[in-house]
This record gives C-alpha cells, sequence and structure tokens, in this order.
C-alpha cells in the first residue's frame, strides 16, 4: 500500500514586515490562530503555489489591527522580514487536530466528497469550501460539469460521511436547476 503525503494547508499570509525587529504583519486564514501560530509551532512556507522548503518557527505572536503580529525565530530584522512578503504560511493536514463536534469538518475532508441528493441520485463531488460572511458554501461540480453552491447547512446538507465518502443534498426547489 502506498503512503501518500499529507495535504499542506494555508493557515496564513505575511502581508508586510512591521517595525525593524523582523515582525510580520500576518493575514489569519485559520480559525485557530491560537493553535497555528503559539509559540513552539513550526510552520511551512509556499510562495505563488511553490513550496519554499523553509520552515519557521514561532517564538510570539499577538493581535494587531484585524491580523496579527508574528515573531519567528531567525527572521530579526525588516529586511529578512521584507524577503517573506507574500508568503503563504502553511501546516500538515496531519498537524490537524480532530474536531470535537461531529457536525464540525475541515475543508479538506469535504473536499472530494460525492454528493448526492435524499433520493439517491447523484449530484456531483465537492472541489471547495467557499468561506463568506454569511456562512460556508460548498462548490459542487455536477457531472455535466457546471459548479453550483451549496450552502453547508444542516437544512440543506442533513448528512456528511466522510469515512464513506458521502454528504446528503436536500436541496430546496431550483438550488440544482442550470
Amino acid at each position: 500500500m502506498a503512503v501518500t503525503e499529507p495535504e499542506t494547508l494555508a493557515v496564513g499570509r505575511v502581508v508586510r514586515p512591521h517595525g525593524v525587529r523582523g515582525e510580520l504583519v500576518v493575514e489569519v486564514l485559520t480559525d485557530s490562530p491560537e493553535l497555528r501560530f503559539a509559540p513552539g509551532s513550526v510552520l511551512g512556507t509556499q510562495l505563488r503555489g511553490k513550496d519554499r522548503g523553509q520552515e519557521l518557527t514561532v517564538a510570539a505572536a499577538r493581535p494587531h489591527a484585524g491580523r496579527l503580529l508574528l515573531r519567528v525565530e531567525g527572521v530579526d530584522s525588516r529586511d529578512a522580514a521584507e524577503e517573506l512578503r507574500g508568503v503563504l504560511l502553511t501546516v500538515t493536514t496531519d498537524a490537524l487536530e480532530p474536531t470535537e463536534d461531529p457536525d464540525e469538518f475541515h475543508d479538506h475532508e469535504l473536499i472530494g466528497l460525492r454528493a448526492v441528493q435524499v433520493s439517491g441520485d447523484e449530484v456531483g463531488e465537492v472541489r471547495d469550501v467557499v468561506h463568506t460572511p454569511a456562512g460556508e458554501l460548498l462548490a459542487v461540480r455536477t457531472a455535466e460539469g457546471r459548479e453550483v453552491l451549496v450552502p453547508f447547512v444542516a437544512d440543506i446538507v442533513p448528512e456528511v460521511d466522510v469515512s464513506a465518502g458521502t454528504l446528503v443534498i436536500d436541496p430546496p426547489e431550483g438550488l440544482l436547476d442550470e
């Protein structure tokens, strides 16, 4: 049996340097910044979708103007921080803690699930999870190649079975129409 590499997930993006001592202004892309950016945490780095092969160890983090100010080991000047501008900070899926709530899922657990209607009719495959201020939407690619956005709420998605690789959609009238 082949061993698959864990998937990489972005948890933050370096926006710019802050100050002269190498702090980084980070846009947070995770629901658990207190875990991902805790002192001692190790983050991977990607730029333009390519792994930089560089790991950063968090020295300190604090909230600042809706973002995070991050200090990492080995980055102690503005010039060193500037080199990280635009870099995505990543973790691997094997570093994620399982959710305590059975109705809560990590995005990577939902992507790739087969979507079927309550009747058993095939809808398609979950291609992405879109986060909006109003809530999450599942981007489902239908067999015809269309993409439909399905609100990820219990009334419309009453069942998710990650181990079986499926989720059930009970769409309101018109949701799946062209």
